[in-house]
């Protein structure tokens, strides 16, 4: 199982409408990162917008993004939250992920 840790920048006007959107995620929607083998997915963010994920997952970063892109409900939700985060070139947030490299686990 990979870990897989990403940041991302949510436009700070938008922080509470963001939030609210993920206390009421699509059930179309969980249930594709599910079937796409996202586990133990998580949300992180900070007041300025900087948002932390974390999931786990038996693929890469690209694989597991890949999967969800061949979804229906994930180009939705994608278009959807588009205009809640920081983009230079109007990409998708799921486009946009900058992932860290794990250096410690404690299992």
């Amino acid at each position: 199982m990979n870990r897989i840790g990403f940041v991302l920048k949510v436009r700070q006007d938008r922080i509470d409408e963001y939030k609210a959107h993920h206390r009421k995620v699509w059930p179309e929607m969980l249930a594709a990162l599910r079937e796409a083998g996202w586990h133990n997915y998580s949300l992180f963010l900070r007041a300025d917008g900087l948002l932390f994920g974390y999931f786990e997952t038996p693929h890469d970063l690209a694989t597991a993004t890949a999967q969800m892109a061949a979804t229906e409900v994930n180009t939705r939700w994608q278009e959807f939250m588009a205009p809640f985060f920081e983009s230079p070139d109007n990409a998708r947030p799921d486009q946009m992920l900058m992932e860290l490299e794990e250096v410690f686990h404690l299992a």
